[in-house]
């Protein structure tokens, strides 16, 4: 069955082998048995069932909340050339019918359908009259009543096992602690399946944490800094922030989107839409979106706001980077945010038990926040990953955080909290602490209290840094209605009596933040002429994607187009060795790529002053450095002209590069040898000679190659 496997793997999706563990889903989904795959976003899940229903008989059925991006799903398998279409409330009667049909007649591989019409007894009858192969249930995490993004109607999914014995079930998820894991095998009857457990680990994302300064200024610098064109994702808890802060960017020049319930169906259709479809473009958006987009090069995801639990950060920061290159999870957070998420938790209708387990999951997110070692570490400690040695790709591993002796500061924090009565918000403790005399402060004679002016050590800004890690850990609590009343629980006993200590983060002032490096994408590290041809490979892209209405990553991933760059096939055998070029892609855009590739390669008549100054200069005896200096170029563009002027057999490779004649010969035959498997790229021959040869140098040399 595996050898099976790999040929459909390499012949319809384009790919060599699988990533573990999809070999082993696949061999238990097409053996009958039924399937729990937990993986982290980007990881391959839905290949996990895609392909299984190319090889088991009938029709798989894929269970998917998503009913607004069942089209762009079917989209893309359509580019496979697998066969697929959906069922949902968004289609007219003609349409569902048509569906129908081919469902009877089996003519379809895969049918997404969302699970309120699956369960409807038309539908019900419908899938009785015809093959199965298997169903696939997606976002299984939907199904826990403790989770973030419940749905009510997932719970009777635990029916098609009553309904459908002998149909193999798989469930999926990206995000699901142990506590959750339980709740889907329970509530979806799995209790005999197969689990897979992957892990949660995202490396390419680099997490990064602040604290909240003017967060509009904040995130619009971090985006111009670090993100002027890429896509992203930016996220904030109200329907007016996300509207406000899409205004904003767009004020500032950027492509922004809102997106939130408030919005007509309409419009969000249509925004989701153009940012599935347009690059550069920014979603800001409530938590309302998000879940099920594929798009796989957006390159960041901004919070303005703190999400709810550790798993919505984790989903929504998963986000970013599916393609696994370099991505950016960015979030700023102050007191107020803690203060307001309390807030919201203790106000909620919720019965105890289910506030208890909210109020775990603030603590953990708080924790996360707040640590000053590896956030990676904590995040995969939370669900269940514990020996994870820190990643050196987060704000903490990368600028480790300065802490100090708390305990004083503390004990005035909490003192002054509680002789003012635990009646008052944070603004005027702070204004008691620092002898501010305001009329709220003498009106209520807390100019009198001993706690008076005592804190005159730190400021203002310090003090709320104080206040926010003393409830974020739980030393001091707010009221419920809203009003940010602050009092002291029972952990801050220990202290006040003189038992414990406390360490703190030290908040770096703003100039001393966001000295971080660039997470750069491949593409922001090619030179000159490796950039041209990628931009010219994206428009060939958008072109035809445009011409298809179908997102360009439908067409080839990033990813794929890198490879391209790198490798510059020029015949369909070299194209179709690229990762995601499957026969039916071979077959619909081989020839477009490979013309964009193949005027590329060709050497440019260049007649600019530039290039004849470095050959003249080269001629007099200076070296390529020398030269480079004189022309205020690099070594790399200067070995560029000497590799156009022996195109022009004005001057001879020879003369160029000095190396023995049995060298340049290896390196010679190294080139034929990589052309014939790979096409006309020199990244390859530079990897074959263990990168011992400057590029510049293997330009000329190629070049001489080709005149001989």
């Amino acid at each position: 069955m595996i050898k099976q496997a790999l040929q459909v793997l390499k012949n319809v999706f384009g790919y060599d082998q699988f990533r573990p563990p999809q070999d082993a889903v696949i061999e238990q989904l097409c053996g009958g048995r039924d399937v729990l795959v937990v993986m982290p976003t980007g990881g391959g899940k839905s290949l996990c069932y895609q392909l299984p229903a190319l090889l088991r008989p009938g029709t798989a059925i894929v269970v998917s909340p998503l009913i607004a991006l069942m089209q762009d799903q079917v989209a893309a398998l359509s580019q496979w050339g697998i066969r697929a279409g959906c069922l949902n409330s968004a289609m007219d009667f003609p349409a569902l019918q048509e569906t129908e049909h081919q469902i009877r007649n089996g003519g379809l591989d895969l049918l997404y359908i969302a699970p309120e019409r699956l369960l409807q007894p038309r539908t019900l009858a419908l899938l009785e009259g015809c093959q199965l192969a298997l169903f696939a249930i997606d976002e299984a995490h939907c199904v826990s009543q403790w989770g973030h993004d419940f749905r009510p109607e997932y719970l009777q999914l635990s029916r098609l096992c009553e309904l459908f014995p002998q149909v193999p079930r798989i469930a999926l998820t990206a995000t699901a602690d142990e506590r959750t894991r339980a709740e889907i095998i329970e509530r979806l009857g799995l209790q005999q399946a197969a689990v897979f457990v992957q892990g949660f680990d995202r490396p390419n994302i680099r997490y990064r944490i602040g604290q909240k300064d003017r967060a509009r200024e904040q995130l619009l610098k971090f985006i111009k800094d670090e993100h002027a064109k890429d896509v992203g994702v930016v996220y904030c808890m109200s329907r007016k922030k996300v509207e406000e802060t899409a205004a904003f960017l767009c004020e500032k020049g950027f492509h922004a989107l809102p997106y939130h319930a408030g919005l007509s169906n309409d419009i969000r259709s249509q925004n989701q839409h153009r940012f599935l479809q347009e690059e550069s473009i920014i979603m800001v958006a409530t938590i309302a979106f998000g879940m099920g987009i594929d798009k796989p090069n957006v390159r960041f995801v901004a919070h303005l706001d703190l999400p709810k639990s550790v798993e919505a950060y984790y989903q929504e920061t998963g986000r970013a980077g599916r393609d696994g290159q370099p991505a950016n999870a960015w979030m700023v957070y102050g007191l107020q945010d803690v203060i307001w998420q309390r807030q919201m938790l203790e106000s909620s209708q919720a019965d105890w038990t289910h506030k208890q387990v909210e109020r775990q999951k603030l603590e953990a997110l708080l924790g996360l926040c707040e640590i000053t070692t590896c956030r990676r570490q904590a995040l995969l400690g939370y669900f269940g990953e514990h020996d994870s040695p820190p990643c050196n790709n987060c704000d903490t591993c990368l600028e480790p955080v300065p802490v100090w002796d708390g305990t004083d500061a503390t004990r005035k924090a909490l003192s002054a909290v509680y002789r003012s009565g635990q009646r008052w918000g944070v603004n005027h403790v702070v204004d008691t602490l620092l002898g501010q005399a305001t009329d709220k402060v003498k009106s209520n004679g807390h100019d009198k209290l001993t706690t008076f002016g005592i804190g005159k050590d730190l400021d203002r800004n310090q003090w709320r840094s104080v206040f926010r890690q003393l409830v974020a850990r739980g030393l001091l609590s707010v009221d419920a209605e809203g009003h940010g009343v602050l009092h002291l629980t029972d952990q801050c006993r220990p202290l006040l009596r003189g038992e414990d200590t406390i360490e703190l983060r030290r908040d770096l002032p703003k100039k001393q933040r966001e000295k971080l490096g660039r997470n750069k994408a491949p593409q922001q590290k090619l030179d000159a002429a490796e950039s041209q041809l990628w931009e010219a490979l994206r428009t060939c892209r958008k072109a035809l994607a445009d011409a298809q209405d179908v997102p360009p990553y439908v067409i080839f991933h990033d990813a794929t187009l890198m490879e391209m760059v790198m490798y510059r096939p020029l015949t369909h055998a070299q194209f179709h060795k690229l990762s995601g070029v499957g026969e039916r892609k071979l077959d619909l855009y081989a020839d477009a790529f490979i013309a964009v590739i193949s005027d590329a390669d060709q050497p440019q008549a260049d007649t600019s002053i530039q290039v004849e100054e470095s050959l003249m200069l080269f001629r007099t005896g200076m070296t390529v450095e020398q030269v480079g200096r004189q022309q205020h170029l690099s070594s790399t563009v200067i070995y560029g002209h000497l590799a156009q002027a022996i195109a022009k057999r004005q001057i001879a490779v020879n003369d160029v590069v000095e190396l023995p004649d049995n060298e340049l010969r290896n390196i010679e035959q190294v080139m034929l040898e990589c052309a014939e498997q790979y096409g006309a790229a020199l990244k390859p021959v530079h990897e074959a000679l263990a990168g011992g040869y400057d590029m510049g140098v293997l330009r000329c040399i190629k070049m001489g190659l080709e005149q001989a």
